[in-house]
């Protein structure tokens, strides 16, 4: 059956260790002149754009990728920096904490909560938009990259792919995610069963920490270096740039996408494909499900040809039924385009595209599964992704090389003996008269806790969720109780605390702060 027409829709919503001294008192109007005074010494007023600006709404708005925060009423920025350079964003976290103006910081504008641009409280805040640094250096011999922040994932693999097409790096789908953010979650994608997550293959980095200081990994020691790579990094200074480890791929790759009805047997395959695709399929192969108007596509990357590929699947997946027919032989570059909804004649400049879609309105949440869901259940689970209203879910297996990963090895700890993650997407056309979140995302999640992880139901950080939690904050620092309430969902307990012994050490004073970022926890010997 054609995939067409749920693949469109997919892509609608595709979406040193030492102390820090303590933040000055909250900015008031005359502390927020003096701010941006001192930026002005630091910053070339160019690259600083202030709400009297009459390019403050495009500039603010060209990375925002959720319309919902750019509703009445949202808490905005006194300014977006757009540094071209370190210094640049030195200064800002300079100026910031002498004259008691946090900073936000936007790489891709991706953050489903749109905490990179938006506060959720009332406050006085400058947003460090990072477009401006966006280089990707290539070393082929070495099969290493240095990737800013401000770089999309499209951007990336383009660079990477045009240096070698016999190199890439694994990361997630979706062109326009800013490597900054998704790199500071974990980054899951299509390659994360061979070579595991995008942080498993970073090999340093370049910070701005909460003294304004330029520090490398050895700079920074051990914990800042472990806290940055999938401990959400804008908790701890600001990320510039990424060196990362490239993987080999073969010149040609296969691709399918595969649709099927509850008449063609949805329910069967979906309940096989849980415990097949992390555990029962080649690292090589990858295989993800979106359910959505009670039927299931399965989109799949494998690392080799179709004739590789045909006897796996008639072996060991055949109730897909996949044939011949269903192949798609190209480019891994061109399967980066295929999978977000291109053909395979599709230019692969696309994926140098910023810009989205800003014609509905969205709400993410997720959960990770450890125990294949019964068939029975997912008889009852279909139901919910029909009719108005209703949106989707999508499944991606573990396995591999990500589930080999022992769990603190990074702050991602969703590793051994989960079978696939489920992202739940709800979304709706901007013409509707509110953006309030429709009940039926909250209805499904809920519906769904039975079959996923519990104490704690756990949570992935990049699909960030404040229906989970936020931070309180009291004494001038985010409370480390109030942090744990969701914190331990995204990090699990033993990572959680050491994230905030770590927040502790480098950022004391809680300056790079929001409504979920790692709390401050000061260990006493």
């Amino acid at each position: 059956m054609a995939a067409s027409t749920s693949l469109a829709l997919v892509l609608a919503v595709c979406c040193c260790c030492c102390y820090a001294a303590s933040v000055a008192p909250l900015s008031s109007a005359d502390s927020s002149g003096e701010f941006l005074q001192c930026l002005a010494a630091g910053v070339p007023s160019q690259l600083v754009v202030t709400r009297g600006s009459s390019s403050f709404a495009s500039v603010l708005a060209s990375s925002v990728r959720n319309p919902r925060f750019l509703a009445p009423g949202t808490v905005r920025p006194l300014c977006v920096v757009t540094p071209t350079n370190a210094s640049h964003v030195q200064a800002a976290v300079l100026c910031g904490r002498r004259h008691g103006v946090r900073l936000r910081v936007r790489s891709g504008g991706h953050d489903y909560e749109g905490l990179s641009f938006r506060s959720v409280r009332q406050e006085v805040f400058a947003v460090v938009d990072l477009a401006g640094l966006r280089s990707v250096r290539v070393n082929r011999r070495a099969a290493t990259a240095w990737v800013d922040s401000g770089a999309t994932v499209g951007e990336m693999y383009y660079a990477v792919a045009k240096a070698d097409a016999g190199l890439a790096f694994p990361a997630g789908l979706c062109p326009t995610i800013g490597v900054g953010g998704h790199f500071s979650g974990g980054g899951i994608g299509m390659m994360m069963r061979k070579y595991g997550l995008s942080v498993d293959n970073v090999l340093d980095a370049m910070v701005v920490d909460a003294n304004g200081r330029l520090l490398d990994k050895k700079a920074m020691g051990r914990d800042y270096f472990w806290a940055l790579r999938g401990g959400g990094g804008e908790s701890f200074g600001i990320v510039l740039s990424w060196k990362v480890r490239l993987v080999a791929v073969p010149r040609t790759v296969t691709v399918f996408n595969i649709q099927k009805t509850l008449a063609q047997g949805a329910v069967d395959a979906v309940t096989k494909w849980q415990t097949l695709a992390p555990a029962a399929l080649p690292d090589e192969l990858t295989i993800r499900v979106v359910v959505q108007n009670k039927q299931a596509l399965f989109q799949s990357l494998y690392l080799g040809t179709c004739d590789q590929l045909l006897p796996v699947m008639g072996s060991r997946f055949p109730e897909l039924g996949m044939a011949r027919a269903d192949c798609r032989e190209m480019s891994w570059l061109q399967s980066m385009v295929y999978i977000n909804g291109g053909t395979s004649s599709t230019p692969v400049e696309v994926l140098l595209n910023r810009t989205t879609s800003l014609s509905v309105y969205t709400k993410n949440k997720s959960d990770y599964v450890k125990q294949a869901i019964p068939s029975a259940s997912w008889e009852r689970i279909f139901p919910w992704f029909d009719g108005a209203g209703a949106g989707l879910i999508i499944l991606e297996p573990h396995g591999g090389k990500v589930g080999s990963i022992a769990d603190g090895d990074t702050p991602y700890p969703h590793r051994s003996g989960v079978l696939y993650n489920i992202q739940y997407v709800a979304f709706w056309p901007v013409t509707t008269a509110t953006p309030a979140v429709p009940d039926w995302i909250k209805n499904v999640h809920a519906f769904m806790e039975p079959f996923v992880t519990s104490n704690p139901r756990e949570a992935y950080v990049n699909y960030r969720d404040l229906d989970i939690g936020e931070n309180a904050v009291a004494g001038g620092v985010t409370s480390y109780e109030s942090g744990r309430v969701w914190g331990e969902k995204y990090f699990g307990a033993a990572n959680f605390r050491r994230l905030a012994l770590t927040k502790g050490k480098v950022d004391a004073g809680d300056y790079f702060r929001n409504e979920q970022s790692i709390p401050p926890l000061v260990s006493i010997k």
